[in-house]
């Protein structure tokens, strides 16, 4: 492997070594003995969970070319995880609070493995098969743990600011550190055991099965606020009438939208882009370098949060022009770097100058997690939280399927440009954020509710 790529990673973990050792300790919390024990368990779940997940990502792609597919037929089986999780993502939520939330963990952990069982198969109807069961996981790994884990933090009576200390190691556990050695040890079992891409999706079902175990060997079932128990149309039916009511909802949704849908095309596009002429790159170390990278944004995000100015949304219009930026890279490099005509063994300049830009933009993507976190908790009322994040799901899902529908029709620069153009645009959005932030909402969540209540007998006669 070429000494550029460690040069990349280790230079990311040196900065990202030094942010965290020059931090201070002086909001140390002090927590009981209960809770330690409680919050450790779910950590461990919760980064096994993750694990399941990441050894996966960086091999999808490259399995589904050695099988003989094209990027055309590999877009239409992303289309099917994506389409999978925006139908299921909407209802997903309600199921869980009806049928059990660590049921719906249990059913996370079965489905994502049978979705790695069909991994085997070179067939593309059960490839589709297994995407369709990704899109099912995805929706419960994204709702489903973080519903039991508040829930059961609750009805233990351990201190709500206690929540915050399990949600920030979870972030730096499971979207950090787990991710870096899941990227290695996936580039391992590939590379230096040549097991070949199949062999992080078998790593991933027996990580998956032993979170199963801890789950049905010690954790409670719970369920949702019997008085919050409605149909799902009159839950979307709030939730609309939330977003409608509150130009801060709708432009946290929008910005949300076009930010992650402009992620998650990249997941698909880094490595054509990387490897145009299917040279040959380590795709799991380059993935962890991607993580060590995100790890430094989310360092470096905390930093930021930690201090009155500058504010979320003064801050995240930079980083969302940044992250513009970074992606117009593929589109400069290939106007002013010509590209190699021949198949070479290691990796060419534009590969290098991309690879840093890349870099760049996943450390945005660490700012962004913990900042639209944080405007979430601002913004989105805490009686419809869940019914609306699977709200801002449907335009995500919907705008990634369609770009990946169309993802043959256009050279892979032209893909990248329309990313920029659409990160461009939640800068734009995020300036109106900032500018109304100050303003007072016309209604609040619970008279809107009042409101609606009173208004359905009226409906009814």
């Amino acid at each position: 492997m070429e000494v550029f790529y460690y040069m990349v990673f280790g230079g990311l973990g040196l900065i990202v070594a030094a942010l965290e050792l020059s931090k201070n300790n002086k909001d140390r919390v002090t927590t009981s003995q209960a809770f330690t024990s409680f919050k450790n368990n779910y950590l461990l779940v919760y980064s096994l969970m993750m694990a399941g997940d990441w050894l996966q990502g960086p091999y999808v792609y490259y399995l589904y070319t050695t099988y003989g597919y094209g990027k055309g037929d590999i877009g239409q089986l992303f289309i099917a995880g994506f389409g999978s999780s925006m139908l299921f993502g909407t209802i997903v939520g309600s199921l869980a609070d009806k049928q059990g939330r660590k049921r719906a963990c249990v059913t996370y952990c079965i489905t994502y493995i049978l979705s790695c069982m069909t991994k085997h198969s070179p067939h593309y109807k059960v490839l589709l098969l297994g995407r369709i069961l990704g899109g099912v996981a995805t929706s419960l790994l994204f709702s489903a743990f973080e519903s039991w884990l508040v829930a059961e933090h609750n009805k233990r009576g351990f201190e709500q600011q206690w929540l915050s200390l399990t949600f920030s190691k979870a972030i730096f556990l499971g979207n950090g550190l787990v991710a870096i050695i899941s990227g290695l040890f996936g580039n391992f079992l590939v590379d230096a055991v040549s097991l070949g891409p199949v062999a992080p999706f078998d790593a991933a079902a027996c990580i998956l099965a032993i979170g199963m175990a801890i789950i049905l060997s010690s954790w409670g079932e719970n369920y949702g606020d019997p008085s919050e128990n409605k149909d799902l149309l009159s839950q979307f039916k709030g939730a609309a009438v939330a977003i409608a009511s509150d130009e801060k909802i709708a432009l946290l949704g929008a910005i949300q939208s076009l930010f992650e849908g402009s992620m998650y095309t990249f997941v698909f596009l880094w490595t054509p882009a990387l490897s145009p002429n299917d040279e040959e790159i380590p795709h799991g170390f380059i993935f962890a370098t991607f993580m060590l990278a995100s790890m430094l944004g989310s360092s470096f995000a905390s930093r930021l949060m930690a201090r009155s100015s500058p504010r979320v949304e003064s801050y995240m219009q930079i980083v969302f022009l940044v992250s513009a930026a970074s992606l117009l890279l593929p589109i400069v490099t290939n106007f002013f770097i010509a590209p190699p005509e021949v198949k070479s063994g290691g990796i060419s300049l534009g590969g290098c100058v991309q690879l840093l830009g890349f870099c760049t933009f996943e450390a945005c993507v660490g700012i962004f997690w913990p900042s639209i976190m944080k405007m979430r908790s601002q913004y989105i009322p805490e009686e419809a939280r869940s019914t609306i994040m699977n709200f801002f799901r449907i335009p995500l899902n919907i705008f990634v399927c369609v770009v990946l529908y169309n993802v043959n029709a256009f050279p892979i620069t032209i893909m990248f440009g329309m990313c920029s153009i659409f990160l461009f645009v939640a800068s734009v959005l995020q300036r109106r954020l900032l500018v109304i932030t100050d303003k007072p909402k016309s209604e609040n969540w619970t008279s809107l509710k009042e409101r609606d209540v009173e208004t359905e007998p009226l409906n009814d006669a």
